[in-house]
């Protein structure tokens, strides 16, 4: 029997809520590397429908000139199946400072790593019988640590070589204005949207408008839940405490509007 080839990851990953706003979180926009062509191309043909030449932006998605451009962004990531977006938030009143030094720049450095390590290790996990390789692109992480995406390559996997005896499966961590990359622009928007819908604190119509057409692919009626560990398309993952009481956030399933093919 043929061995089957390596499976390469694109990782593109983008942050929020680094100002005074109650929550922070990281975002992931997932695909295979060699699909990475194929998006350019998707994004394009979208962007030439609608006359849009500037960058991919949550901060821009109140424009009504570009309202169907950034709805059309939304159904083409829940239409192509091999896409994924998966993101952590955390409530920044639940940090435990005395845990990071008194830093709350080390601890957003540690729940990204935290973030990237664990989704990694539930990919290799759902390949057992493939060799995994993934490369992570990310947009300059606000850090007084001006190395920080290389802390982030090698912690994470110093990590995973301890739980699953893989040496080195990230292959790199690049930082990536998000200017030069789609991946990250569209890994924004979506985390855009999530972010938008915890911090309650929107005034734009167009901005709730997309927040909910996000939710009616997930088969929600708003963004403000978390998803079960499991879910592969489109995952919240509510980082918490459990020594400060009930969570605030209610589990929820997901029924997807373009449900993804069925794997073997």
């Amino acid at each position: 029997m043929q061995q089957q080839g390596k499976l390469i990851w694109h990782i593109a990953c983008d942050e929020s809520g680094t100002g005074g706003q109650r929550y922070y979180g990281f975002g992931s926009l997932w695909m295979r590397w060699q699909r990475r062509g194929d998006f350019a191309e998707d994004i394009r043909r979208l962007r030439e429908r609608h006359n849009y030449h500037y960058e991919i932006k949550w901060q821009k998605a109140h424009d009504k000139i570009y309202h169907e451009f950034y709805l059309d962004l939304i159904k083409y990531f829940f239409e192509t199946s091999w896409l994924a977006f998966h993101c952590i938030l955390i409530r920044k009143e639940t940090v435990r400072k005395e845990l990071h030094g008194g830093d709350y720049d080390l601890a957003r450095r540690k729940h990204f790593t935290k973030f990237i390590s664990r989704k990694v290790h539930s990919c290799i996990k759902s390949h057992p019988n493939r060799e995994c390789e993934f490369r992570v692109t990310v947009d300059p992480i606000a850090s007084r640590y001006k190395k920080a995406d290389e802390a982030v390559h090698v912690i994470a996997n110093n990590q995973l070589a301890r739980e699953i005896q893989d040496s080195a499966p990230i292959q790199n961590v690049l930082t990536r204005d998000s200017k030069e990359s789609q991946q990250i622009q569209l890994c924004d928007l979506l985390l855009g949207a999530v972010m938008e819908a915890w911090q309650n604190n929107s005034s734009n119509e167009r901005k709730k408008k997309i927040v909910n057409y996000v939710a009616e692919h997930l088969g929600w009626t708003d963004l403000q839940a978390d998803t079960y560990p499991f879910e592969r398309k489109f995952n919240i993952w509510y980082f918490y405490d459990k020594s400060l009481g009930p969570r605030e956030a209610e589990v929820r399933p997901i029924k997807l509007k373009y449900p993804l093919p069925t794997t073997k």
